[in-house]
């Protein structure tokens, strides 16, 4: 077989010369093929907007309120969260730079070092946890349709016969929101970009109405002297550990899979650039904009209401309900079209090549969001912190352990291409399994989560002293357990399985396109 030509442009970015060696490999279609340079044309504002509206979103504000219904007051968790995004930032820039030098998505950069078959298990850990996202995130933003139609239609819709424990027309705004992404996401990628793009300015518009309505209302003062009930001693790092991996396992997911974002990339500066302007700049806003709106409604109401939707409703102003909950129903759409769509929509696609093109796949992704039945992960703030964001960040950890380990420090950021799409390449291993990554993340996920447990008094899906109880105490910090452990794992196991390429891959040094 001949050999293929790898071009590197002098800006680092890499392209290859021809695809027709591997356009016919099962592991190979368009969508998951490497974009030519000539075609990463995404700028600094692109991927500004589109953190801007993947953070400005309801979940992201119930994930702010929850700490203030934790008993935190405003600065501990408004420290809590930044603290946690910085954290996250590290990895997310990690692996967001072989998709911008390459041009090639998550699931195809997992496969250089789980194996083509391999990767399909990281590829579908993720993709799979973003389904559960998809259908939450879908949840709320019926959930703010059913409310935006009740305000208008009166009693009757809001009071509607139940059907499974809840309003039929609950049931059928859900479902009206769930087509309306998925006919958006069947136009493709650039239709998402697109989308994004004119959305980013408009979804803070209604978590600003309501901050300005509850401080109207309640005031400023009251809202910044509202005490902790947990101090600052060992009440308070209780709940900050947990709290703070939460934080991290938040964006967990995208940490990940952030190449199928940065592979359409101009530049490494400009993917750089826009994530850093973007990720912890929207997040702290958001975060501050929930605080001080639940502290708010604190002092209103004499509850915290960790739920933006439940929040607005309360309001004595119907317009205010109405535009602050449209325009909330735009920041859903964004962040989940952005998060929950694309990664699985492109993991489905790299486990049937042939059979699932990315429309599908976000069909599929749109299906398994319904079947897991979101309204149950959302239904308590303990369970959503500790039952399900902090146990899935320990999962998925690992896995970006391995690929942390493997991109920048085994093959020090060098990757033949060609080999990724093909099963007699180097990346093919043992039948297209890489057993020191699988070991290394199986090792990870157990420590970080094996000792899983539900508070004393709370109702949680884990024994109170853990799945594991030796374990339990590691697993407020199972984010950072689960990628250290198979990071450490995978580099001392990798050397066992590396094979050289069996077809070589020319480099070059070429000039960049226009």
């Amino acid at each position: 077989m001949a050999a293929i030509t790898q071009v590197t442009h002098p800006d680092g970015r890499v392209d290859l010369d021809d695809h027709s060696s591997i356009r016919d490999s099962r592991f190979y279609n368009p969508e998951l093929a490497p974009v030519p340079v000539e075609k990463r044309t995404w700028s600094t504002y692109n991927y500004f907007a589109l953190w801007m509206g993947m953070a400005h979103n309801i979940p992201s504000y119930m994930l702010a309120a929850s700490l203030i219904g934790f008993g935190m007051d405003w600065v501990q968790a408004f420290i809590t969260i930044t603290l946690g995004n910085l954290i996250v930032l590290v990895p997310m820039l990690l692996n967001s730079h072989a998709g911008t030098r390459f041009g090639i998505p998550f699931p195809v950069l997992a496969r250089a070092f789980f194996g083509l078959r391999g990767a399909n298990l990281a590829a579908l850990l993720r993709a799979f946890i973003a389904c559960a996202w998809f259908g939450i995130q879908t949840w709320v933003g019926g959930q703010a349709i059913y409310i935006i139609l009740g305000k208008i239609a009166g009693d009757g819709w809001l009071g509607a016969a139940a059907l499974w424990g809840k309003p039929w027309t609950l049931w059928l705004s859900f479902l009206v929101f769930w087509a309306f992404e998925m006919l958006i996401i069947w136009r493709g990628m650039e239709a998402v970009r697109r989308f994004e793009n004119w959305t980013a300015p408009l979804v803070t518009v209604g978590f600003l109405i309501m901050l300005i309505y509850v401080v109207s209302k309640a005031g400023v003062g009251p809202i910044l002297s509202q005490p902790s009930t947990l101090g600052w001693g060992a009440e308070f790092w209780k709940v900050f550990f947990p709290s703070l991996t939460a934080m991290i396992a938040f964006w967990a997911t995208l940490s990940l899979n952030m190449p199928d974002f940065t592979r359409f990339g101009g530049s490494q500066r400009k993917q750089v650039m826009g994530q850093i302007l973007g990720l912890p700049t929207t997040m702290s806003f958001i975060a501050l904009v929930a605080i001080f709106t639940t502290s708010g409604g604190v002092v209103l109401f004499g509850e915290a209401i960790w739920d933006p939707v439940l929040l607005a409703n309360r309001f004595s102003s119907p317009v205010i309900v109405i535009i602050s909950l449209i325009a909330l129903v735009f920041a859903t759409l964004s962040c989940n079209l952005a998060a929950n769509v694309v990664s699985p929509a492109y993991d489905f696609s790299n486990a049937f090549p042939k059979k699932v093109n990315f429309a599908l796949g976000g069909l599929i992704t749109g299906l398994i969001g319904i079947a897991i039945q979101p309204w149950r992960l959302i239904a308590d703030a303990d369970t959503y912190i500790n039952g399900w964001l902090v146990f899935y960040g320990g999962v998925l950890s690992p896995v970006a352990g391995v690929l942390i380990a493997g991109y920048w420090f085994r093959s020090r950021r060098q990757l033949e291409v060609a080999d990724l799409y093909r099963r007699e390449g180097r990346y093919w291993f043992s039948a297209g399994w890489n057993l020191p990554a699988l070991v290394a993340t199986v090792v990870g996920a157990m420590i970080a989560v094996g000792g899983a447990y539900t508070a004393a008094g709370k109702a949680g899906p884990f024994p109170t002293d853990g799945l594991i109880p030796f374990l339990r105490p590691l697993y407020d910090h199972s984010w950072v357990v689960g990628l250290v452990v198979a990071f450490v794992v995978y580099l001392i196991l990798a050397p066992l399985s590396e094979r050289r390429a069996s077809v070589p891959v020319r480099v070059q040094e070429g000039e960049a396109r226009a």
